[in-house]
């Protein structure tokens, strides 16, 4: 069961072949994300960066999204064949879901039930498929009024936060990626990470030379989630774009990325900064150095090019350090794809 989290010690300890194997997912998770939005839309002391979003998202939620809140409470356990941390299109995961053996409910129930009062309508799932569609039918109206109309914004923000940390993996190997991570919550003491967990789990994860799968998260701002029994090897979320330059939540609006695209053209039609946007695409993750480099120009002149396009909406810039490092948005892809 995916456990969400706070303030007491969960402690994964690593061997050498851990540190090899371990990696950061190379996309989202879309149910994973969905869970931790879900969290964050009935948590209403979560960060106010999210408002905005959330009382979009409420005002929209239909009475058939509300049948699965009662298994993703804010705080606490989320049935496993809710939230994998599974990689693939959000239909093949809902696909996944609507199968889910009788068996593997019955267990996984059984377990949430100890720890945590359920919902009554709860018990049928296992013995009446119905039940179980109409939970499925329910995260399926959830994302796509919650996740669905985000989800370009939230594949950014995460794609961003990738190209960082695997700066910090070039720059320093999986230690420096490790004690990166999130520092309010997350703590490297080798050979051991440790997770302050506010749910009130503490307890000790061998990974066994299995490495551990690192997932960024774009709701999951306060609270890492971790899975000790997901194959084929455990995984931890942690927070996406930690110490960014710019909220990654800015593009959370209902203006859509093709009048943003139409507007930032007006400052696309000089020969230069739509080299600078070529390079970026070209070199996702590249430093404001590394970008003059590219193009011959000055550092001065790439910052000012890069600024104007990340006012855009055309690309995302975070902090690494001392460095500024840029990667596409999806409205930039789409722009240097159409050209229009």
């Amino acid at each position: 069961m995916a456990r969400d989290g706070g303030i007491v010690v969960y402690r994964i300890h690593f061997t050498a072949d851990d540190l090899a194997r371990t990696r950061v997912s190379e996309g989202p998770r879309p149910m994973l994300e969905l869970a931790n939005a879900v969290r964050v839309l009935q948590d209403r002391s979560q960060s106010v960066r999210y408002e905005v979003w959330r009382r979009r998202a409420r005002a929209r939620l239909p009475p058939q999204a509300r049948l699965a809140l009662g298994l993703i409470p804010p705080r606490g356990w989320t049935p496993d064949f809710l939230a994998r941390g599974q990689a693939g299109s959000p239909q093949e995961l809902l696909e996944q879901i609507r199968s889910t053996p009788p068996q593997e409910i019955r267990q996984t129930l059984a377990g949430l039930a100890r720890r945590q009062p359920l919902p009554s309508w709860s018990r049928q799932l296992a013995d009446d498929p119905r039940v179980l569609q109409q939970l499925a039918d329910s995260m399926q109206v959830l994302h796509a009024t919650v996740l669905g109309p985000y989800w370009p914004c939230v594949t950014t923000s995460l794609a961003a936060d990738r190209a960082v940390r695997m700066r910090e993996m070039l720059d320093g190997g999986v230690e420096r990626l490790l004690t990166g991570l999130y520092p309010p919550r997350v703590r490297w003491r080798s050979p051991t990470l440790e997770i302050a967990m506010a749910s009130g789990i503490e307890g000790d994860l061998r990974l066994m030379g299995r490495g551990l799968l690192l997932v960024p998260s774009l709701f999951g701002s306060q609270a890492p989630v971790i899975d000790p029994d997901a194959e084929p090897q455990p995984f931890l979320t942690y927070p996406a774009n930690y110490g960014a330059l710019s909220t990654p939540l800015t593009p959370f609006s209902e203006v859509s990325v093709s009048r943003t695209a139409s507007a930032a053209l007006i400052a696309l039609l000089g020969r230069t900064r739509a080299a600078v946007l070529h390079a970026i695409a070209a070199h996702p993750g590249c430093n404001t150095a590394e970008l003059a480099g590219v193009l011959g120009i000055g550092p001065s002149g790439a910052s000012q090019h890069a600024t104007v396009l990340r006012q855009a909406g055309l690309i995302t810039t975070l902090r690494h350090r001392n460095n500024a490092v840029h990667t596409p948005t999806s409205a930039g892809l789409n722009l240097l794809l159409h050209g229009t």
